[in-house]
């Protein structure tokens, strides 16, 4: 087995490099035409029920769960600029790695989460599913529109935007690859968004 199969993925980024950025800007850019729009019903229902899936798990704060949805080389990417962009060259509400995303959910189960105290409860829609095609033959590129309510310490929050997945198809069903989420104010002040948007 090759060294990088065998890397933990908790340790580091070992994957993180030019090649994988220029990769991902590649691949998240220009993705939505009418031309690559796949009207399959089926494919759109599969896709719609792995979202809803990801959904239901952040909110029942499933996080071991959620983030096992994702492949072991994988980003979460919330962009501070309308449509994002290139993450090399912009700032980032959160650019998270698989060890990121882990550290993460790590922290956030942890005692000593204090923007986690008490716990965020949350709520979230997921709509307007589209598929398109991937760039590669085993993957698909998915695009829905979100709103997510959380309530914490007597607090109400709306997150709203877009999401753009990139799936990949595994052994056992489908795995994301990375996770584009686009909120439609995302170059304001949001405080401090402790909860997985």
């Amino acid at each position: 087995m090759a060294d990088d199969l065998q890397h933990d993925t908790s340790t580091s980024s070992h994957y993180i490099g030019d090649a994988f950025y220029q990769r991902l800007v590649t691949v998240l850019m220009d993705w939505q035409s009418d031309e690559a729009e796949i009207a399959d019903a089926g494919i759109r229902d599969m896709c719609a029920r792995l979202l809803a899936r990801e959904a239901r798990l952040l909110d029942q704060n499933r996080l071991d769960d959620w983030v096992a949805m994702y492949a072991r080389e994988c980003v979460y990417w919330v962009p501070a600029t309308p449509n994002g962009g290139d993450p090399r060259r912009e700032i980032a509400v959160s650019f998270d790695d698989r060890r990121r995303m882990e550290d993460r959910v790590f922290r956030l189960k942890n005692d000593f989460a204090w923007s986690q105290r008490p716990q965020s409860r949350t709520a979230r829609i997921v709509s307007n599913v589209a598929v398109f095609t991937g760039p590669d033959a085993d993957s698909l590129m998915v695009r829905s529109t979100f709103l997510t309510s959380e309530f914490q310490a007597g607090s109400k929050r709306v997150y709203t935007g877009w999401n753009g997945h990139w799936i990949r198809r595994a052994d056992d069903g489908w795995e994301i690859v990375a996770k584009q989420v686009n909120l439609i104010d995302c170059d304001q002040n949001l405080r401090n968004p402790s909860i997985v948007i």
